[in-house]
């Protein structure tokens, strides 16, 4: 049975839900695409504040509930030469890290993110003889991502597999929840347009689900 990693870029993610005006279903998420083999381990990178707050904290412990492994970095604040002020964390290299470190436990690896800079990683898991599967939404995934992964999923193909019904976000993209692109569906599973059941909804209660 093909063995299946995921590693979820939360921002990247979250960004790719305010765009689109729904949100996503974290427990759906893992379900749905770990449901073409057997999961090895599914992983979250995330920001926290520090000290890490009672609303992240449930998010994060309510991840490590479903099965998902997190990891942190906290947010850091810096101020530019016009005194703007900004906080943010990059977690691209524990993601590269996790990546290539664990590549004999899988066949298969599902990374949820469009950020161009993880297009050279996934071209050495290539190499090595794995199969990669990008999945996001195609204005916030790069051209060389997409070109290097073996399997590009659009999260609006999916939509009905992963969303967490009742649930919406501002959408930074007037009408993006209601467009539906074709995407990339080769043979391989995931793929959007097959119909899968349903599956039972685990929400998240009072959380931004990044």
């Amino acid at each position: 049975m093909e063995r299946i990693a995921l590693f979820i870029d939360g921002a990247n993610v979250y960004a790719a839900a305010k765009r689109l005006g729904w949100n996503f279903d974290h427990r759906k998420i893992l379900e749905y695409f770990s449901a073409g083999g057997a999961l090895y381990n599914a992983f979250y990178y995330t920001a926290v504040p520090t000290p890490i707050d009672d609303k992240q904290k449930r998010f994060t412990d309510a991840l490590t509930y479903m099965g998902y492994t997190v990891r942190t970095r906290p947010l850091r604040e810096t101020t530019d030469d016009s005194g703007e002020t900004s906080r943010r964390a990059n977690l691209d290299i524990e993601i590269v890290t996790d990546l290539l470190t664990t590549t004999d436990r899988y066949d298969t690896a599902i990374l949820l993110t469009g950020d161009g800079d993880f297009e050279r990683p996934v071209e050495v898991l290539r190499a090595r003889g794995k199969r990669v599967v990008v999945a996001s939404i195609a204005e916030m995934t790069s051209y060389e991502l997409r070109n290097a992964a073996d399997q590009y999923v659009d999260f609006k193909d999916i939509r009905e597999h992963v969303e967490r019904p009742g649930y919406r976000l501002p959408s930074d993209q007037r009408g993006a929840g209601d467009q539906r692109g074709s995407g990339d569906q080769r043979s391989a599973e995931p793929r959007g347009s097959e119909s899968r059941p349903f599956y039972v909804s685990a929400t998240l209660t009072e959380t931004d689900d990044r």
